[in-house]
């Protein structure tokens, strides 16, 4: 299962979701949906968006886990 730690990053960064909306060119919501883990796909432009807005590696936002496992 992947998990998205979007929410960990921003609050690394001391960034909120409209702050990260405005440098990314990615709408609120669909940085909500992204941060919820209902996202169904991601597309590497919008990663790497987010990697150079957040300065972090994609594995900084994206977490692999074994299904059953608590993350």
């Amino acid at each position: 299962m992947i998990t998205v730690n979007l929410d960990v990053m921003l609050a690394r960064r001391k960034m909120s979701l409209t702050e990260l909306s405005e440098r990314v060119g990615v709408t609120i919501a669909n940085l909500s949906v992204l941060k919820t883990g209902k996202a169904r796909a991601v597309r590497f432009s919008t990663l790497d968006a987010l990697c150079r807005a957040l300065y972090c590696q994609p594995g900084d936002i994206l977490e692999f886990t074994e299904e059953g496992e608590d993350a």
